[in-house]
């Protein structure tokens, strides 16, 4: 009779939680997918108390999750504690040593360490999986590493946070501030009470780092990727932005350009008539351009106890039917050290949204700046504001009103130095609003 597969799970929370009940419902199935049966042996959380919706009194519960990982009892160490640091790691790095396999969903910890972790784990002959830590219950990780052998890939993006997607969602559908679409997603669950890690783009960039080095196979580089998040954004560039064509979407970029690797994260328009605009709510969606495929675009849950385990409990069973694959594609040796692509040498199309004075020769001033710059504008629309038509229905009252551009392919340093130039002329009296455009 063949031994099961000894799993401790670290962490049980919403996803911990999930990933003990659908080992127990999918017992049988996994068994037979497998060809090794799958059993939840020990667990291990900080609070005892709390009600799961499961009995967990078959389990052994050992309150350390470094000495959980270190049990005879556990074979395979599922955590999901979460951090970069702390426990989660020390619980990592205890299973490696000790010939564990692991799964994790742990990004941050990933993005920060997960080269030394990934070394130390070939060197032990162990699997370290982590389906789960980009996109939720999207296959990317695997698609990156195990299904694209025939193909070079060009760039990688996509929506892998769906806070920020479910906020810009509300924005746009029901004309909403920022504010308070934030207010409403941390009352569903949806956002933390500190909503920075997410909606200041700091999630989306740990994901992008470990699609990044897939993709491309590289080394993580978190420091190099560019990073805004979406607190700046207002109704008006959304309502400008269906006016225009587009929608606003928070965007973890990857691309391979003539300079080197380019990872951003930022707030970008996107055709409506792409694939990733169609994307709402709390979805994810990843988008690979490859030479053989073309695009291949991925969409689902990014997010959400059930959607995350099944991702979990997919790396648990792939080590349970033996597979033990370098967790980047490649051992860490073959992995290129990346020339990093500044994002000042990105270039590509660019929203630009001024608060200008009501008055003639503004517009013509600030098309001036980029000219000189060589920067070619697509299109320029000048909306006069409520308030500067209440005062002056003529239109000379030099009230503030917005101006907004478009360009076509530029440099952003060229894009920077024409806004620099438009501000010490005090042709604006607020900070420009920028968004990149990434059209198809």
């Amino acid at each position: 009779m063949i031994e099961p597969l000894r799993v401790g799970v670290a962490g049980l929370g919403t996803v911990g939680a999930s990933v003990v009940r659908i080992l127990a419902r999918q017992d049988n199935a996994l068994a037979d997918r497998g060809g090794r049966p799958v059993r939840v042996t020990a667990v291990s959380s900080r609070d005892r108390t709390r009600d799961r919706g499961l009995d967990l009194s078959r389990y052994a519960w050992i309150d350390d999750p470094v000495a959980l990982a270190r049990s005879p009892e556990v074979d395979c160490v599922v955590e999901l504690i979460g951090g970069s640091e702390g426990a989660a790691r020390a619980t990592v790095e205890a299973a490696i040593a000790a010939g564990k396999h692991v799964v994790t969903a742990n990004k941050a910890l990933l993005a920060k360490h997960g080269l030394a972790l990934a070394r130390a784990a070939e060197a032990q002959g162990t699997a370290l999986c982590f389906e789960a830590a980009a996109a939720g219950g999207i296959p990317v990780i695997k698609t990156l590493r195990e299904a694209l052998h025939g193909n070079a890939v060009r760039r990688v993006y996509g929506i892998l946070n769906g806070t920020c997607n479910y906020i810009l969602t509300r924005m746009e559908q029901e004309g909403l501030s920022f504010a308070e679409c934030l207010k409403d997603a941390q009352r569903l669950g949806y956002a933390e009470a500190d909503p920075t890690f997410d909606v200041e783009g700091f999630d989306t960039a740990h994901k992008l780092a470990i699609l990044t080095s897939l993709a491309f196979g590289v080394e993580i580089d978190a420091d190099a990727i560019y990073v805004e998040g979406i607190s700046k954004i207002s109704t008006l560039d959304l309502r400008m932005a269906d006016e225009l064509g587009y929608r606003i979407k928070l965007l973890g970029v990857a691309e391979r350009t003539k300079t080197g690797i380019e990872q951003r994260v930022h707030p970008t328009m996107v055709p409506k008539s792409s694939s990733i605009a169609q994307v709402t709510g709390v979805t994810n969606a990843v988008t690979i351009d490859a030479d053989a495929v073309r695009e291949l675009t991925l969409i689902g849950p990014g997010a959400g106890g059930e959607a995350t385990a099944s991702a979990v409990i997919g790396d648990i069973g792939d080590i349970a039917s033996g597979a033990v694959r370098p967790p980047f594609g490649r051992p860490v040796a073959r992995l290129e050290r990346a020339q990093r692509a500044p994002m000042q040498r990105h270039e590509g199309g660019y929203y630009i949204r001024l608060t200008v004075p009501d008055r003639p020769g503004v517009a013509a001033g600030v098309a001036t700046h980029m000219a000189a710059q060589d920067i070619s504008i697509e299109s320029i629309l000048q909306k006069r504001s409520e308030l500067a038509a209440t005062k002056d229905p003529h239109g000379k009252s030099g009230a503030p009103v917005p101006l907004v551009l478009v360009t076509y392919a530029a440099e952003e340093a060229a894009i920077r130095a024409a806004l620099d130039k438009i501000a010490a002329d005090g042709l604006i009296s607020e900070p420009p609003q920028v968004i990149r455009i990434e059209r198809e």
